[in-house]
């Protein structure tokens, strides 16, 4: 990873009550354990501080630090929130890994032919795609992120190996 690399690890929902309280979805392995990372930064370099954090249905509710209206609680929605790389842990596992670190990695076919660049992870609620850009740098693809799809995540030689449904990558 080069320096200066950040990580989303949750992002603000709405407004929750005329305090200034957040709903927040945490994107950590565990995740009260957002609040654990310290000072957490905005897309426009905002650091923002978790104060309390509460367990809701199906996301948290968390006070921040300098927000104590519901109109600077509004003003958060969808705010998403980041820590520097370097401060999360490594991991010792070889299948475990941040999905920061997938960006930028080639996409190889099971012979080794580069089909694209890693451009982003998404989770739209079915589970994680890896957004690949063609070699021929025109459009993008979705390819499902699970062992049938992606047998093979290679960090350390810059690369994952892509299994792609059918009728994927066909100009390449």
């Amino acid at each position: 990873m080069t320096g200066g690399a950040r990580v989303c690890l949750g992002q603000i929902g709405a407004a929750h009550g005329v305090r200034g309280e957040v709903r927040l979805r945490s994107f950590t392995a565990d995740p009260a354990a957002i609040a654990d990372y310290g000072p957490l930064e905005t897309e426009d370099g905002r650091v923002l501080e978790i104060e309390k954090l509460r367990p809701a249905k199906d996301h948290f509710v968390a006070r921040l630090s300098g927000i104590r209206d519901r109109d600077a609680a509004s003003a958060l929605t969808n705010t998403k929130l980041y820590v520097p790389r370097e401060r999360l842990p490594r991991t010792e596992d070889p299948d475990e890994f941040y999905h920061a670190d997938l960006i930028g990695l080639a996409a190889v076919d099971r012979a080794g032919k580069t089909l694209g660049t890693v451009v982003a992870i998404h989770n739209f609620g079915a589970g994680d795609l890896i957004e690949v850009r063609s070699q021929t740098g025109g459009s993008t693809e979705l390819v499902p992120f699970d062992l049938t799809h992606v047998p093979e995540v290679d960090i350390a030689s810059g690369r994952i190996v892509v299994h792609p449904p059918d009728g994927l990558f066909k100009a390449n």
